[in-house]
C-alpha cells in the first residue's frame, strides 16, 4: 500500500488540503497503474521557522534527482 507524506507551511484550509491529497493520490494511481483504495496521503503542517530542523535527518528527493 502506497503512503504519500505531504509536508508544507501551514495556512491552508482543509478543503484545500483535502483536494490536494485527492489530487496527488488520483495521479500516483494513474501513474503506479492501481486502484486508488490502496494509497494513503498525509499532510503534515510545519512552521517555517522548524523547516530546516523537521529535515535535517532526511533525504530530500528533487525532480532532479529523478532525471
Amino acid at each position: 500500500m502506497p503512503h504519500i507524506d505531504i509536508t508544507m507551511y501551514p495556512g491552508r484550509s482543509e478543503e484545500l488540503k483535502a483536494e490536494l491529497a485527492k489530487n496527488v493520490r488520483d495521479c500516483a494511481a494513474e501513474t503506479l497503474k492501481m486502484d486508488k483504495k490502496y494509497f494513503s496521503v498525509s499532510i503534515e503542517e510545519v512552521d517555517k521557522d522548524k523547516w530546516e530542523e523537521h529535515f535535517k535527518n532526511w533525504l530530500l528527493y528533487t525532480s532532479d534527482a529523478a532525471d
